[in-house]
Protein backbone atom coordinates (compact mmCIF):
# COMPACT_ATOMS: atom_id res chain seq x y z
CA UNK A 1 0.00 0.00 0.00
CA UNK A 2 1.34 3.43 -0.96
CA UNK A 3 2.19 5.87 1.86
CA UNK A 4 -0.34 8.67 2.30
CA UNK A 5 0.68 11.76 0.38
CA UNK A 6 1.13 14.91 2.42
CA UNK A 7 1.01 18.17 0.39
CA UNK A 8 2.71 20.17 3.14
CA UNK A 9 3.77 23.54 1.69
CA UNK A 10 6.86 23.88 3.92
CA UNK A 11 8.14 20.40 3.09
CA UNK A 12 7.49 20.91 -0.62
CA UNK A 13 9.28 24.26 -0.54
CA UNK A 14 12.28 22.51 1.02
CA UNK A 15 12.19 19.84 -1.70
CA UNK A 16 11.98 22.49 -4.39
CA UNK A 17 15.00 24.26 -2.94
CA UNK A 18 17.05 21.06 -2.88
CA UNK A 19 16.07 20.02 -6.41
CA UNK A 20 17.01 23.46 -7.71
CA UNK A 21 20.34 23.51 -5.86
CA UNK A 22 21.25 20.10 -7.31
CA UNK A 23 20.48 21.26 -10.85
CA UNK A 24 17.93 18.48 -11.17
CA UNK A 25 16.64 19.36 -14.62
CA UNK A 26 15.75 17.30 -17.68
CA UNK A 27 18.73 18.34 -19.78
CA UNK A 28 21.13 17.80 -16.87
CA UNK A 29 19.82 14.28 -16.22
CA UNK A 30 20.07 13.39 -19.91
CA UNK A 31 23.66 14.60 -19.98
CA UNK A 32 24.51 12.43 -16.97
CA UNK A 33 23.47 9.14 -18.53
CA UNK A 34 23.65 9.93 -22.25
CA UNK A 35 21.31 9.52 -25.24
CA UNK A 36 21.28 5.72 -25.44
CA UNK A 37 20.37 5.33 -21.77
CA UNK A 38 17.81 8.10 -22.11
CA UNK A 39 16.09 6.25 -24.94
CA UNK A 40 16.22 3.03 -22.90
CA UNK A 41 14.54 4.77 -19.95
CA UNK A 42 11.76 5.83 -22.31
CA UNK A 43 11.33 2.14 -23.18
CA UNK A 44 11.13 1.15 -19.49
CA UNK A 45 14.72 -0.19 -19.35
CA UNK A 46 16.78 1.23 -16.50
CA UNK A 47 19.96 -0.84 -16.84
CA UNK A 48 21.97 1.54 -19.07
CA UNK A 49 21.06 4.56 -16.95
CA UNK A 50 21.96 2.83 -13.68
CA UNK A 51 25.29 1.74 -15.18
CA UNK A 52 26.06 5.34 -16.14
CA UNK A 53 25.10 6.57 -12.66
CA UNK A 54 27.03 3.88 -10.76
CA UNK A 55 30.41 5.72 -10.50
CA UNK A 56 28.81 9.02 -9.44
CA UNK A 57 28.02 10.16 -5.91
CA UNK A 58 26.99 13.77 -6.57
CA UNK A 59 23.53 15.10 -5.70
CA UNK A 60 22.28 15.09 -9.30
CA UNK A 61 23.14 11.41 -9.78
CA UNK A 62 21.59 10.51 -6.41
CA UNK A 63 18.32 12.28 -7.25
CA UNK A 64 18.26 10.68 -10.70
CA UNK A 65 18.50 7.22 -9.09
CA UNK A 66 15.99 7.93 -6.33
CA UNK A 67 13.36 10.16 -7.91
CA UNK A 68 13.69 9.63 -11.65
CA UNK A 69 14.25 5.86 -11.74
CA UNK A 70 12.64 5.01 -8.41
CA UNK A 71 15.56 2.92 -7.12
CA UNK A 72 16.37 2.36 -3.43
CA UNK A 73 19.30 4.58 -2.58
CA UNK A 74 21.83 4.89 0.23
CA UNK A 75 20.38 6.94 3.09
CA UNK A 76 23.49 9.05 3.63
CA UNK A 77 23.65 9.89 -0.09
CA UNK A 78 20.01 11.01 0.04
CA UNK A 79 20.74 13.20 3.05
CA UNK A 80 23.57 14.88 1.15
CA UNK A 81 21.40 15.35 -1.96
CA UNK A 82 18.48 16.77 0.05
CA UNK A 83 20.20 18.90 2.73
CA UNK A 84 17.13 21.05 3.42
CA UNK A 85 14.40 18.41 3.29
CA UNK A 86 16.37 15.37 4.45
CA UNK A 87 15.40 11.73 4.09
CA UNK A 88 12.81 12.00 6.88
CA UNK A 89 11.23 14.97 5.13
CA UNK A 90 10.82 12.82 2.04
CA UNK A 91 9.15 10.19 4.21
CA UNK A 92 6.86 12.80 5.77
CA UNK A 93 5.74 13.86 2.30
CA UNK A 94 4.72 10.27 1.61
CA UNK A 95 7.36 9.98 -1.10
CA UNK A 96 9.51 7.25 0.47
CA UNK A 97 10.16 4.94 3.40
CA UNK A 98 13.34 4.15 5.33
CA UNK A 99 14.57 0.57 5.17
CA UNK A 100 17.70 0.24 7.28
CA UNK A 101 20.46 2.22 5.57
CA UNK A 102 18.42 2.80 2.42
CA UNK A 103 15.67 5.13 1.28
CA UNK A 104 13.02 3.30 -0.76
CA UNK A 105 11.01 5.68 -2.98
CA UNK A 106 7.26 5.31 -3.42
CA UNK A 107 6.90 8.34 -5.70
CA UNK A 108 8.74 9.59 -8.77
CA UNK A 109 9.63 13.27 -9.17
CA UNK A 110 10.80 13.85 -12.70
CA UNK A 111 11.95 17.09 -14.36
CA UNK A 112 9.83 18.12 -17.32
CA UNK A 113 10.43 20.91 -19.84
CA UNK A 114 7.56 22.80 -21.44
CA UNK A 115 7.39 25.51 -24.09
CA UNK A 116 5.76 28.76 -23.02
CA UNK A 117 3.49 30.88 -25.21
CA UNK A 118 6.49 33.08 -26.03
CA UNK A 119 8.49 29.93 -26.96
CA UNK A 120 10.78 30.15 -23.93
CA UNK A 121 11.44 26.94 -21.99
CA UNK A 122 9.63 26.47 -18.69
CA UNK A 123 11.01 23.82 -16.35
CA UNK A 124 8.78 21.83 -14.03
CA UNK A 125 9.13 18.92 -11.61
CA UNK A 126 6.24 16.43 -11.81
CA UNK A 127 5.51 13.96 -9.01
CA UNK A 128 3.60 10.75 -9.75
CA UNK A 129 3.41 7.11 -8.71
CA UNK A 130 6.20 4.63 -9.48
CA UNK A 131 6.08 3.28 -13.02
CA UNK A 132 6.27 -0.37 -14.12
CA UNK A 133 10.06 -0.34 -14.41
CA UNK A 134 10.44 0.94 -10.84
CA UNK A 135 7.80 -1.45 -9.49
CA UNK A 136 9.17 -4.43 -11.40
CA UNK A 137 5.68 -5.52 -12.38
CA UNK A 138 2.15 -4.50 -13.25
CA UNK A 139 0.74 -1.19 -12.05
CA UNK A 140 -1.79 -1.07 -9.20
CA UNK A 141 -5.29 -0.13 -10.34
CA UNK A 142 -5.18 3.18 -8.43
CA UNK A 143 -1.93 4.24 -10.10
CA UNK A 144 -1.50 7.96 -10.86
CA UNK A 145 0.36 8.33 -14.11
CA UNK A 146 3.15 10.82 -14.72
CA UNK A 147 3.73 12.75 -17.92
CA UNK A 148 3.31 10.46 -20.92
CA UNK A 149 2.95 10.90 -24.64
CA UNK A 150 -0.78 11.62 -24.50
CA UNK A 151 -0.25 14.21 -21.75
CA UNK A 152 2.37 16.02 -23.82
CA UNK A 153 0.18 15.86 -26.91
CA UNK A 154 -2.75 17.55 -25.18
CA UNK A 155 -0.47 20.08 -23.48
CA UNK A 156 0.87 21.05 -26.89
CA UNK A 157 -2.67 21.32 -28.29
CA UNK A 158 -3.88 23.72 -25.61
CA UNK A 159 -4.93 27.04 -27.12
CA UNK A 160 -2.78 30.02 -26.22
CA UNK A 161 -5.61 32.51 -26.71
CA UNK A 162 -7.09 34.35 -23.68
CA UNK A 163 -9.11 32.48 -21.07
CA UNK A 164 -10.40 33.81 -17.75
CA UNK A 165 -11.23 30.44 -16.16
CA UNK A 166 -10.01 26.96 -17.10
CA UNK A 167 -11.38 23.54 -16.11
CA UNK A 168 -9.15 20.45 -16.23
CA UNK A 169 -11.34 17.32 -16.18
CA UNK A 170 -9.57 14.12 -15.07
CA UNK A 171 -6.45 16.00 -14.05
CA UNK A 172 -4.30 13.02 -12.97
CA UNK A 173 -0.95 14.40 -11.85
CA UNK A 174 -2.06 17.91 -12.86
CA UNK A 175 0.03 18.44 -16.00
CA UNK A 176 -2.82 20.05 -17.97
CA UNK A 177 -3.67 22.36 -15.07
CA UNK A 178 -0.01 23.42 -14.94
CA UNK A 179 -0.04 24.02 -18.67
CA UNK A 180 -3.18 26.15 -18.32
CA UNK A 181 -1.53 28.07 -15.47
CA UNK A 182 1.49 28.67 -17.68
CA UNK A 183 -0.71 30.24 -20.35
CA UNK A 184 -2.64 32.33 -17.82
CA UNK A 185 0.53 33.61 -16.17
CA UNK A 186 2.51 34.29 -19.37
CA UNK A 187 2.99 38.07 -19.55
CA UNK A 188 3.04 37.92 -23.36
CA UNK A 189 -0.52 36.55 -23.49
CA UNK A 190 -3.40 39.07 -23.21
CA UNK A 191 -6.43 38.10 -21.13
CA UNK A 192 -10.05 39.06 -20.90
CA UNK A 193 -9.96 39.80 -17.19
CA UNK A 194 -9.44 38.05 -13.88
CA UNK A 195 -11.94 35.77 -12.14
CA UNK A 196 -13.87 37.14 -9.20
CA UNK A 197 -12.52 36.63 -5.70
CA UNK A 198 -14.85 33.64 -5.27
CA UNK A 199 -13.59 31.88 -8.40
CA UNK A 200 -10.37 29.92 -8.83
CA UNK A 201 -8.70 30.66 -12.18
CA UNK A 202 -8.13 26.92 -12.71
CA UNK A 203 -10.25 24.08 -11.36
CA UNK A 204 -8.85 20.53 -11.61
CA UNK A 205 -11.15 17.56 -11.04
CA UNK A 206 -10.69 13.81 -10.79
CA UNK A 207 -12.44 10.74 -9.38
CA UNK A 208 -9.16 9.80 -7.66
CA UNK A 209 -8.36 11.51 -4.38
CA UNK A 210 -4.73 10.45 -4.77
CA UNK A 211 -4.58 12.14 -8.17
CA UNK A 212 -5.87 15.37 -6.64
CA UNK A 213 -3.18 15.16 -3.95
CA UNK A 214 -0.56 14.84 -6.67
CA UNK A 215 -2.06 17.84 -8.47
CA UNK A 216 -1.85 19.94 -5.30
CA UNK A 217 1.71 18.75 -4.70
CA UNK A 218 2.78 19.58 -8.25
CA UNK A 219 1.15 23.00 -8.07
CA UNK A 220 3.11 23.74 -4.88
CA UNK A 221 6.30 22.20 -6.22
CA UNK A 222 6.16 24.47 -9.27
CA UNK A 223 4.90 27.55 -7.42
CA UNK A 224 1.65 27.59 -9.44
CA UNK A 225 -1.01 29.45 -7.48
CA UNK A 226 -4.72 29.51 -8.24
CA UNK A 227 -5.27 25.79 -8.97
CA UNK A 228 -8.23 24.40 -7.02
CA UNK A 229 -8.87 20.64 -6.84
CA UNK A 230 -12.31 19.00 -6.61
CA UNK A 231 -13.30 15.35 -6.33
CA UNK A 232 -15.89 13.96 -8.73
CA UNK A 233 -16.72 12.60 -12.18
CA UNK A 234 -16.89 14.63 -15.38
CA UNK A 235 -18.78 17.90 -14.76
CA UNK A 236 -20.47 17.04 -11.45
CA UNK A 237 -17.95 19.00 -9.32
CA UNK A 238 -18.58 22.22 -11.30
CA UNK A 239 -22.33 22.02 -11.91
CA UNK A 240 -23.75 25.49 -12.43
CA UNK A 241 -20.39 27.09 -13.23
CA UNK A 242 -19.00 28.19 -16.58
CA UNK A 243 -15.47 28.27 -17.99
CA UNK A 244 -13.78 29.88 -20.94
CA UNK A 245 -11.76 26.74 -21.55
CA UNK A 246 -12.11 23.08 -20.65
CA UNK A 247 -9.25 20.64 -21.20
CA UNK A 248 -9.26 16.90 -20.60
CA UNK A 249 -7.12 13.85 -21.17
CA UNK A 250 -9.92 11.58 -19.96
CA UNK A 251 -9.62 7.89 -19.05
CA UNK A 252 -11.03 6.92 -22.44
CA UNK A 253 -9.53 3.45 -22.87
CA UNK A 254 -12.18 0.99 -24.05
CA UNK A 255 -12.06 -1.88 -21.56
CA UNK A 256 -14.36 -4.91 -21.20
CA UNK A 257 -16.63 -4.63 -18.17
CA UNK A 258 -16.29 -8.28 -17.17
CA UNK A 259 -14.80 -10.16 -14.24
CA UNK A 260 -11.08 -10.80 -14.46
CA UNK A 261 -10.22 -7.67 -16.46
CA UNK A 262 -8.56 -5.08 -14.22
CA UNK A 263 -9.73 -1.46 -14.38
CA UNK A 264 -7.14 1.28 -13.92
CA UNK A 265 -8.30 4.65 -12.67
CA UNK A 266 -5.85 6.53 -14.88
CA UNK A 267 -7.25 5.00 -18.10
CA UNK A 268 -10.66 3.39 -17.38
CA UNK A 269 -13.70 5.44 -16.41
CA UNK A 270 -16.18 2.58 -16.00
CA UNK A 271 -18.08 3.33 -19.20
CA UNK A 272 -18.79 0.79 -21.93
CA UNK A 273 -17.21 1.31 -25.33
CA UNK A 274 -16.78 4.95 -26.25
CA UNK A 275 -19.60 6.16 -23.99
CA UNK A 276 -17.22 8.29 -21.89
CA UNK A 277 -16.27 10.51 -24.82
CA UNK A 278 -19.94 10.70 -25.84
CA UNK A 279 -20.84 11.78 -22.29
CA UNK A 280 -18.13 14.43 -22.32
CA UNK A 281 -19.33 15.85 -25.64
CA UNK A 282 -22.96 15.90 -24.54
CA UNK A 283 -22.19 17.52 -21.18
CA UNK A 284 -19.41 20.01 -21.83
CA UNK A 285 -21.62 22.67 -23.40
CA UNK A 286 -23.33 23.29 -20.06
CA UNK A 287 -20.06 24.39 -18.42
CA UNK A 288 -18.74 26.41 -21.37
CA UNK A 289 -19.27 30.15 -21.40
CA UNK A 290 -20.46 31.54 -24.76
CA UNK A 291 -17.43 31.52 -27.03
CA UNK A 292 -15.66 29.06 -24.71
CA UNK A 293 -13.71 26.09 -26.04
CA UNK A 294 -13.11 22.52 -24.93
CA UNK A 295 -10.15 20.39 -25.98
CA UNK A 296 -9.71 16.71 -25.30
CA UNK A 297 -8.19 13.53 -26.58
CA UNK A 298 -10.74 10.86 -27.39
CA UNK A 299 -11.59 7.54 -28.96
CA UNK A 300 -14.54 6.43 -31.03
CA UNK A 301 -15.67 3.07 -32.31
CA UNK A 302 -16.43 2.06 -35.88
CA UNK A 303 -19.50 -0.13 -35.48
CA UNK A 304 -21.04 -2.40 -38.10
CA UNK A 305 -19.46 -0.45 -40.91
CA UNK A 306 -20.49 2.98 -39.57
CA UNK A 307 -17.78 5.62 -39.87
CA UNK A 308 -16.31 6.51 -36.47
CA UNK A 309 -16.16 10.22 -37.21
CA UNK A 310 -19.84 10.10 -38.09
CA UNK A 311 -20.50 8.82 -34.56
CA UNK A 312 -18.65 11.85 -33.18
CA UNK A 313 -20.68 14.11 -35.48
CA UNK A 314 -23.88 12.61 -34.04
CA UNK A 315 -22.68 13.19 -30.46
CA UNK A 316 -22.05 16.85 -31.25
CA UNK A 317 -25.44 17.21 -32.95
CA UNK A 318 -27.17 15.64 -29.93
CA UNK A 319 -25.63 18.10 -27.42
CA UNK A 320 -28.36 20.05 -25.58
CA UNK A 321 -26.16 23.14 -25.94
CA UNK A 322 -25.23 23.94 -29.56
CA UNK A 323 -21.55 23.19 -30.23
CA UNK A 324 -19.10 23.81 -33.02
CA UNK A 325 -16.58 21.05 -33.63
CA UNK A 326 -13.19 20.46 -35.20
CA UNK A 327 -12.28 16.79 -34.87
CA UNK A 328 -9.07 15.27 -36.17
CA UNK A 329 -8.61 11.50 -36.31
CA UNK A 330 -4.92 10.64 -35.91
CA UNK A 331 -4.97 6.85 -36.05
CA UNK A 332 -7.20 3.82 -36.30
CA UNK A 333 -6.59 0.35 -34.88
CA UNK A 334 -8.34 -2.93 -35.56
CA UNK A 335 -9.81 -4.74 -32.51
CA UNK A 336 -6.89 -7.17 -32.12
CA UNK A 337 -4.22 -4.46 -32.27
CA UNK A 338 -6.21 -2.34 -29.81
CA UNK A 339 -6.66 -5.25 -27.39
CA UNK A 340 -2.98 -6.19 -27.46
CA UNK A 341 -1.92 -2.58 -26.92
CA UNK A 342 -3.91 -2.10 -23.73
CA UNK A 343 -3.33 -5.58 -22.32
CA UNK A 344 0.42 -4.87 -22.57
CA UNK A 345 -0.12 -1.40 -21.08
CA UNK A 346 -1.62 -3.04 -18.00
CA UNK A 347 1.58 -5.01 -17.47
CA UNK A 348 0.59 -8.38 -18.96
CA UNK A 349 3.15 -9.28 -21.61
CA UNK A 350 2.63 -11.67 -24.56
CA UNK A 351 3.41 -15.23 -23.60
CA UNK A 352 2.68 -14.71 -19.90
CA UNK A 353 -0.17 -16.26 -17.95
CA UNK A 354 -3.47 -14.53 -18.59
CA UNK A 355 -2.43 -12.65 -21.73
CA UNK A 356 -4.54 -14.73 -24.11
CA UNK A 357 -7.59 -14.64 -21.84
CA UNK A 358 -7.43 -10.85 -21.58
CA UNK A 359 -7.12 -10.41 -25.34
CA UNK A 360 -10.09 -12.78 -25.81
CA UNK A 361 -12.15 -10.68 -23.38
CA UNK A 362 -11.41 -7.53 -25.39
CA UNK A 363 -12.28 -9.20 -28.68
CA UNK A 364 -15.54 -10.58 -27.29
CA UNK A 365 -16.46 -7.12 -26.01
CA UNK A 366 -15.83 -5.57 -29.42
CA UNK A 367 -17.73 -8.34 -31.18
CA UNK A 368 -20.79 -7.74 -28.99
CA UNK A 369 -21.01 -4.19 -30.37
CA UNK A 370 -19.90 -5.15 -33.90
CA UNK A 371 -16.82 -2.96 -33.61
CA UNK A 372 -14.63 -3.03 -36.73
CA UNK A 373 -12.01 -0.50 -35.57
CA UNK A 374 -11.23 2.15 -32.95
CA UNK A 375 -10.24 5.68 -33.91
CA UNK A 376 -8.16 8.05 -31.81
CA UNK A 377 -7.74 11.77 -32.16
CA UNK A 378 -8.24 15.34 -31.05
CA UNK A 379 -11.52 17.10 -30.36
CA UNK A 380 -11.88 20.88 -30.27
CA UNK A 381 -15.39 21.97 -29.32
CA UNK A 382 -16.69 25.51 -29.04
CA UNK A 383 -19.89 26.99 -27.70
CA UNK A 384 -20.76 29.64 -30.30
CA UNK A 385 -21.49 33.15 -29.11
CA UNK A 386 -24.58 33.03 -31.32
CA UNK A 387 -27.16 30.26 -31.27
CA UNK A 388 -26.15 28.79 -34.63
CA UNK A 389 -22.96 26.69 -34.87
CA UNK A 390 -20.89 27.40 -37.97
CA UNK A 391 -17.75 25.28 -37.62
CA UNK A 392 -18.22 21.56 -38.29
CA UNK A 393 -14.97 20.02 -39.50
CA UNK A 394 -14.19 16.29 -39.26
CA UNK A 395 -10.99 15.10 -40.89
CA UNK A 396 -8.21 12.53 -40.82
CA UNK A 397 -4.59 13.63 -40.50
CA UNK A 398 -2.41 10.57 -40.02
CA UNK A 399 1.00 11.78 -41.20
CA UNK A 400 3.69 12.69 -38.60
CA UNK A 401 3.28 16.25 -37.33
CA UNK A 402 6.02 18.90 -37.16
CA UNK A 403 7.91 18.83 -33.88
CA UNK A 404 7.82 22.56 -33.16
CA UNK A 405 5.26 22.18 -30.34
CA UNK A 406 3.20 25.10 -31.65
CA UNK A 407 -0.08 23.32 -32.37
CA UNK A 408 -1.99 25.29 -29.73
CA UNK A 409 -1.09 28.57 -31.38
CA UNK A 410 -1.84 27.09 -34.81
CA UNK A 411 -5.31 25.90 -33.76
CA UNK A 412 -6.06 29.28 -32.22
CA UNK A 413 -5.01 31.05 -35.42
CA UNK A 414 -7.22 28.71 -37.46
CA UNK A 415 -10.24 29.51 -35.28
CA UNK A 416 -9.54 33.22 -35.63
CA UNK A 417 -9.25 32.83 -39.41
CA UNK A 418 -12.52 30.91 -39.52
CA UNK A 419 -14.30 33.65 -37.58
CA UNK A 420 -12.84 36.32 -39.84
CA UNK A 421 -13.89 34.44 -42.97
CA UNK A 422 -17.44 34.15 -41.65
CA UNK A 423 -17.67 37.92 -42.13
CA UNK A 424 -16.58 37.65 -45.78
CA UNK A 425 -18.98 36.78 -48.56
CA UNK A 426 -17.44 35.89 -51.92
CA UNK A 427 -17.35 39.53 -53.05
CA UNK A 428 -15.56 40.60 -49.87
CA UNK A 429 -13.07 37.74 -50.15
CA UNK A 430 -12.37 38.64 -53.76
CA UNK A 431 -11.63 42.20 -52.60
CA UNK A 432 -9.28 40.99 -49.84
CA UNK A 433 -5.50 40.67 -50.10
CA UNK A 434 -3.67 37.52 -49.00
CA UNK A 435 -0.09 36.73 -48.03
CA UNK A 436 1.49 33.30 -48.27
CA UNK A 437 2.74 31.94 -44.94
CA UNK A 438 6.49 31.79 -44.37
CA UNK A 439 6.49 28.01 -43.83
CA UNK A 440 4.82 27.15 -47.15
CA UNK A 441 6.91 25.57 -49.89
CA UNK A 442 5.99 24.28 -53.32
CA UNK A 443 7.07 21.00 -54.91
CA UNK A 444 6.59 20.21 -58.61
CA UNK A 445 6.84 16.69 -59.99
CA UNK A 446 7.58 16.17 -63.70
CA UNK A 447 7.42 13.07 -65.79
CA UNK A 448 10.78 12.49 -67.55
CA UNK A 449 11.06 14.85 -70.51
CA UNK A 450 7.77 16.67 -69.74
CA UNK A 451 7.82 20.46 -69.57
CA UNK A 452 4.63 20.84 -67.52
CA UNK A 453 4.48 19.33 -64.03
CA UNK A 454 2.22 16.33 -63.53
CA UNK A 455 1.77 17.12 -59.79
CA UNK A 456 2.08 20.39 -57.87
CA UNK A 457 2.12 20.25 -54.08
CA UNK A 458 1.94 22.95 -51.41
CA UNK A 459 3.66 21.86 -48.22
CA UNK A 460 3.24 23.34 -44.77
CA UNK A 461 6.35 23.30 -42.59
CA UNK A 462 4.60 24.06 -39.29
CA UNK A 463 1.12 23.66 -37.84
CA UNK A 464 -0.44 20.39 -38.92
CA UNK A 465 2.18 19.86 -41.64
CA UNK A 466 -0.34 19.49 -44.44
CA UNK A 467 0.53 18.65 -48.04
CA UNK A 468 -2.04 19.69 -50.64
CA UNK A 469 -2.07 18.77 -54.31
CA UNK A 470 -3.11 21.87 -56.28
CA UNK A 471 -3.64 22.83 -59.90
CA UNK A 472 -1.59 25.47 -61.75
CA UNK A 473 -4.21 28.20 -61.15
CA UNK A 474 -4.20 27.87 -57.36
CA UNK A 475 -0.41 27.43 -57.30
CA UNK A 476 -0.07 30.67 -59.25
CA UNK A 477 -2.41 32.52 -56.88
CA UNK A 478 -0.51 31.33 -53.81
CA UNK A 479 2.82 32.16 -55.41
CA UNK A 480 1.64 35.72 -56.16
CA UNK A 481 0.03 36.30 -52.74
CA UNK A 482 2.27 39.03 -51.38
CA UNK A 483 -0.47 41.43 -50.23
CA UNK A 484 -0.19 43.74 -53.24
CA UNK A 485 -3.13 42.58 -55.37
CA UNK A 486 -6.56 41.39 -54.28
CA UNK A 487 -7.67 37.80 -54.64
CA UNK A 488 -10.02 38.88 -57.44
CA UNK A 489 -7.28 40.72 -59.30
CA UNK A 490 -4.99 37.71 -59.05
CA UNK A 491 -7.75 35.37 -60.22
CA UNK A 492 -8.56 37.52 -63.24
CA UNK A 493 -4.90 37.81 -64.20
CA UNK A 494 -4.44 34.04 -63.94
CA UNK A 495 -7.60 33.46 -66.02
CA UNK A 496 -6.19 35.67 -68.76
CA UNK A 497 -2.84 33.88 -68.63
CA UNK A 498 -4.46 30.42 -68.79
CA UNK A 499 -7.06 31.59 -71.34
CA UNK A 500 -10.04 30.39 -69.29
CA UNK A 501 -13.31 32.05 -68.28
CA UNK A 502 -12.59 34.58 -65.49
CA UNK A 503 -15.93 34.19 -63.68
CA UNK A 504 -15.69 30.39 -63.67
CA UNK A 505 -12.12 30.46 -62.38
CA UNK A 506 -13.00 32.89 -59.60
CA UNK A 507 -15.90 30.68 -58.52
CA UNK A 508 -13.50 27.72 -58.45
CA UNK A 509 -10.69 29.48 -56.58
CA UNK A 510 -12.57 31.36 -53.84
CA UNK A 511 -13.63 28.31 -51.74
CA UNK A 512 -10.12 26.92 -52.02
CA UNK A 513 -8.65 30.25 -50.90
CA UNK A 514 -10.94 30.05 -47.85
CA UNK A 515 -9.52 26.63 -47.07
CA UNK A 516 -5.93 27.83 -47.42
CA UNK A 517 -6.62 30.75 -45.09
CA UNK A 518 -8.22 28.45 -42.51
CA UNK A 519 -5.36 25.94 -42.51
CA UNK A 520 -2.76 28.69 -42.36
CA UNK A 521 -1.10 28.48 -45.77
CA UNK A 522 -2.47 31.92 -46.59
CA UNK A 523 -3.36 34.78 -44.27
CA UNK A 524 -5.54 37.78 -44.81
CA UNK A 525 -3.46 40.93 -45.17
Amino acid sequence: MEPTLNPDPALIAALRSDLSAAGYRADAVRSVWGPVADTAVGHGLHGPALAALAPRTDALATLARLLFLGVRTDRDAVARALPTLGAHGLVNLGFARIDGDAVVPSVLVRPQDAAGASHDTVRWWIASDLDEAALGGALPTGHVLGVGGASLTLAGLQLTTPARRVLDVGTGCGIQALRAHLALSDPSAPHTGAPTDAEAPIVATDVSGRALLFTRINALLNDAEGIETRLGSLFEPVAGEQFDRVVSNPPFVITPRVAGVPEYEYRDAGYAGDDLVAAFVSGVGAVLAPGGTAQLLGKWEYRAGQDGLQRVREWVAASPVPLEAWVIERERLDPLAYAELWVRDGGTAPGTAGYGALVDAWLADFAAREVDAVGFGYLLLRRPASAIPALARYERITHPLPEDGALGAHLGAALAAFDALEEFDDAALAAARTIVADDVTEARHHLPGAEAPSVIELRQGGGLGRTLEVDPALAALVGASDGELTVGQLSDAIAELLEVDAAALRADLLPRVRELVFIGMLRLA
